[in-house]
């Protein structure tokens, strides 16, 4: 009997090609980059299991060349890139990678709070030009980080585990979401509505998935409505926030600053937001751990290995 054919979109971590059961084939050699269009219909096509990445867009129209195709395991939490009714119209399994990245998001989070606050990446450019003249009193005074109240729009795996570490700068947690969560012992987040949580948030951390109702959850309305002192920062999804109202609400000192892994039209960066001194961006590195994301493609193995064998993927999510 032929081995089932797998078709993987991008280069995974070596330790996932290496747990790739022999009992599969391969249909082309996973590269750094993005396949084109022609190569995902052929590899869709052929494919009777298929590992893909948040980059690619899996539609309806890509989606009617799966003619054997049973999952798509997605390299990822989030999973709007799929069109998830399109799969399941087909009788195609869709899964994510829960869980396993939640700590590594939640530490590059607080990398970002730290480094907008503090001017670390402005600081670091000016000593590599040479020109920085030694110590002065006023020199690039940023903004205290400790004590201050750190606000949270999606307090999910990820929102919870980024309110975790606020207990070591003595940081009060407010947030906002659908649901109330429980509190770790000796520790109070206070759950508020979201104008509550724009108007009294130091520092604003957006942690939802991309969906109809979130996109542009934050923009002209929202960015007036936060202090000018406080700091936003997204781990999340890019069209979360309207780029065009971030940028003029920086440009215009409506906030403090803002910390960016992604981005609205990503990979795509506004060359306004390029010039910008009071902000941080980084190549989307939220879960850009060896260890993160090799646990992530174990995970696609593993969803893949269940559904080819008749059973449920252990993370469905359609």
């Amino acid at each position: 009997m032929d081995r089932p054919a797998l078709y993987i979109t991008r280069l995974l971590p070596p330790p996932v090609l290496e747990a790739i059961p022999q009992q599969y084939r391969l249909l082309t050699s996973p590269s750094d980059d993005p396949p084109t269009v022609t190569e995902l219909r052929q590899g869709f096509a052929e494919a009777d299991a298929v590992i893909c990445t948040l980059s690619d867009r899996i539609d309806a129209s890509l989606l009617s060349h799966a003619t054997r195709l049973k999952i798509i395991a997605n390299y990822a939490v989030g999973y709007n890139n799929i069109d998830v009714v399109a799969a399941a119209q087909r009788g195609i399994v869709v899964s994510n990678t829960p869980d396993v990245l939640t700590e590594a998001t939640a530490d590059l989070t607080w990398a970002l709070l730290l480094a907008v606050a503090r001017r670390v990446a402005e600081g670091d450019r000016w000593v590599r030009t040479g020109t920085w003249p030694g110590w002065r009193p006023t020199q690039m005074l940023g903004g205290e980080v400790s004590g201050k109240t750190l606000g949270i729009i999606g307090m999910g795996r990820i929102g919870q585990a980024v309110a975790r570490r606020a207990v070591g700068f003595g940081m009060p947690v407010i947030y906002a979401g659908r649901h109330a969560v429980v509190s770790p012992p000796g520790v109070a987040w206070t759950q508020r509505s979201l104008p509550e949580v724009l108007s009294e948030s130091d520092f604003l951390s957006l942690h939802v998935p991309l969906t109809d109702a979130t996109y542009h959850l934050i923009g002209r309305q929202e960015l007036p409505a936060m202090k000018p002192t406080s700091f936003l920062l997204n781990t999340s999804r890019g069209p979360v926030i309207d780029e065009t109202e971030l940028i003029a609400a920086l440009e215009a000192g409506t906030i403090a600053g803002a910390g960016l892994d992604v981005y609205e039209q990503e990979p795509v960066v506004s060359s306004r937001l390029l010039t910008l001194p009071n902000v941080v961006l980084l190549p989307h590195l939220g879960s850009a751990t060896l260890e993160t994301r090799v646990r992530m493609g174990l995970v696609c193995v593993k969803n893949v290995a269940a559904v080819l064998d008749g059973r449920t993927a252990p993370n469905q999510v359609r």
